[in-house]
């Protein structure tokens, strides 16, 4: 297949590369910028160059597809509601390139998606219309596109994670830097799933080539590790203590990240597991985090 893929030098984009060509697919990379352009050559990939701002660069870039995935997002955090409605008319545009074709359109959105209430396990089959989380705008697009009879399916992400980068959790260590402490809300028992970054691109490629129309997938290779265990584990990195703070205190210390910090909010991938073929074997969030160069 030639697929077109947003994202494509970024964390995870770039990791779904390599392992979309080594199974023998052609990829169309999106990249804003030279830099990225020489990255994806040098990895074998097909240049495009466009932005989420564009609507007509992601509609060109789709129509020369057999297939799209969609991982670029704007991870500006101050204005994450506002990009969270520039990745819904992203996915139009995307999608608006697929109509009257069953070529698939991959979409990205979090696991959260699938929780009907706070710190209930998350899971492939529920898509909770009332989320709060501004993300929602992502499946309520690609809901739209699949009522349009568009061959849409969702991949749904924990904290994605290696030696060098950890999802959420990366801003954490530069908090914890800032208050010379790394801190948990309450007794820290609220969790977070993950899933290694080697196993998350296995799965896009295994959703793009396997995948069924409206399906919910979770790239998750950990339930859930709760937010003590993260925050020790960060600790020892930064020989830091970790310690434990009220709620009333999360804002003040945690800024922007305060919204996340004492999110319960596990999540299964059985399903996905089964309906995939797909078995995570990557290190553990822990081991990475273990692993990570704090200097």
């Amino acid at each position: 297949m030639r697929i077109f893929l947003t994202g494509a030098t970024g964390f995870i984009g770039a990791a779904i590369v390599p392992e979309l060509i080594k199974a023998g697919h052609q990829v169309i990379g999106m990249t804003r910028s030279d830099a990225g352009a020489q990255a994806l050559i040098n990895a074998g990939a097909e240049v495009h160059h466009g932005t989420l701002e564009d609507p007509e660069s992601l509609r060109s870039g789709a129509a020369k597809a057999d297939g799209v995935i969609h991982t670029a997002f704007d991870h500006d955090f101050s204005k994450f509601v506002e990009n969270c409605e520039k990745d819904k008319r992203a996915i139009a545009a995307l999608g608006a390139a697929l109509t009257g074709s069953d070529r698939p359109l991959i979409i990205t959105s979090g696991t959260g998606m699938g929780s009907g209430e706070h710190g209930q396990l998350a899971t492939e089959d529920v898509f909770n219309i009332r989320h709060q989380n501004p993300r929602i705008a992502s499946e309520l697009a690609g809901n739209v596109l699949l009522e349009a009879g568009i061959n849409v399916s969702v991949v749904r992400l924990p904290q994605v994670h290696n030696p060098f980068k950890q999802g959420l959790i990366t801003p954490l260590v530069a908090v914890a830097r800032e208050k010379g402490v790394s801190a948990y809300v309450g007794e820290g028992r609220n969790r977070w799933p993950a899933g290694h970054l080697s196993d998350v691109a296995l799965l896009y490629r295994l959703a793009i080539e396997k995948g069924e129309q409206g399906a919910r997938y979770h790239a998750v290779g950990e339930e859930g590790i709760s937010s003590r265990e993260i925050a020790e584990a960060l600790g020892r990195g930064l020989n830091l203590p970790a310690v434990s703070i009220t709620p009333d205190e999360a804002a003040s210390h945690f800024g922007w990240m305060a919204m996340f910090v004492g999110l319960d909010m596990p999540a299964s991938s059985v399903q996905t597991q089964s309906r995939l073929d797909w078995h995570p074997t990557g290190p553990t969030l822990i081991a990475d985090l273990n692993e990570a160069q704090y200097a």
